[in-house]
């Protein structure tokens, strides 16, 4: 197989995980980028051209798939201009800034006979995959409630966030935009398609715009619910808040699993008093048990055979309809059908 041509577009905080993965696989060069900042030293780091602008990094180096790690802003701009001139997009998350920039990016790449994929990488992580399977496999029985507590602890006081993604305190919608639209995915991917939505949100930090607690319940039918509960300020038990973000317990009839914020998961059958560990190999590197090359690598594949990738943007914006639907929970304090 020959390898693909990878050109990325970004170089911010997280922009640092796709440079990494792309660099790591053997079927895949890395051929340039273009950045507003920070692009002299990344270029350095991984050995490639830095180019001024998208037109000039195209012309240089034809990619086959150009890798979107700028902030949300840019990503309608970028797609339009980018469809029609490459085969393969993948874009970061959050996907644009609202449903309709979303749609009209979905519509340009189509219409141009591009593929788009939006980077979600939470689904990828290995414990969520292994909860899947056992999930298939019946351990449990039929899922009943899946809960997920988010408690990075890394939204108080005046400097949150300033570190790594200073962007965050200006986001008029947060929570559940940014960080609670990965949980909305995951849910998907485990329970499937949503039939009603509820939110209840908050600011507790006054120095940040938008919302950063509260909780997001997803319907699914036949009495199945997904219960997002977030608080950016709380911390959980871990050595890296970060891995896991936070806890989630998946119940059904006959016991329930457990996944802590060490990434460990945890059996216990239906009477029993007692948690037994489910033992799994996954990588501690970079974010998220190294979910960013999952991700990549998955959407890559995907492409490449011709089949839909898991995180087709056609497919995708279905998570940004939910979103759309819990801030208007929120504001009208009801269920919302989906």
């Amino acid at each position: 197989m020959s390898e693909t041509r990878v050109a990325v577009i970004g170089a911010g905080y997280f922009g640092q995980f796709h440079y990494d993965a792309w660099d790591r696989m053997d079927d895949c060069r890395l051929v340039g980028l273009t950045a507003l900042e920070g692009a002299e030293a990344v270029a350095k780091q991984f050995r490639i051209p830095a180019f001024d602008d998208v037109d000039a990094l195209l012309a240089a180096t034809s990619p086959d798939l150009v890798d979107i790690t700028a902030p949300p802003p840019a990503h309608l701009p970028l797609i339009s201009s980018l469809a029609g001139r490459v085969p393969w997009i993948i874009c970061q998350k959050p996907f644009c800034l609202d449903l309709e920039q979303a749609q009209d990016a979905i519509r340009a790449a189509e219409e141009a006979g591009a593929r788009l994929a939006v980077h979600e990488n939470v689904r990828f992580q290995p414990w969520y995959r292994v909860v899947r399977g056992l999930m298939d496999d019946g351990l449990i029985g039929p899922v009943w409630h899946v809960t997920f507590r988010l408690r990075p602890g890394d939204g108080q006081g005046p400097d949150a966030y300033l570190d790594r993604q200073p962007y965050f305190q200006k986001m008029e919608r947060f929570l559940v935009h940014e960080t609670a639209i990965h949980w909305i995915d995951t849910f998907r991917y485990l329970l499937g398609e949503p039939k009603a939505v509820f939110a209840d949100l908050r600011q507790l930090n006054p120095v940040i715009s938008g919302e950063d607690a509260g909780i997001v319940q997803l319907d699914f039918g036949d009495g199945i619910r997904g219960l997002f509960d977030g608080n950016r300020l709380s911390d959980h038990a871990a050595d890296n808040c970060r891995l896991t973000m936070g806890e989630m317990e998946v119940e059904g009839p006959i016991g329930s699993l457990r996944l802590d914020g060490s990434a460990r998961i945890w059996h216990r059958a239906h009477g029993a008093s007692y948690w037994c560990r489910i033992q799994y190999d996954w990588q501690d590197r970079n974010f998220g048990g190294d979910c960013v090359f999952l991700t990549n690598r998955a959407i890559l594949s995907a492409f490449r055979a011709g089949d839909a990738a898991e995180t087709e943007a056609a497919a995708y914006v279905r998570n940004l309809e939910i979103e759309a639907a819990a801030y208007e929970s929120h504001a009208q304090r009801r269920w919302i059908d989906v």
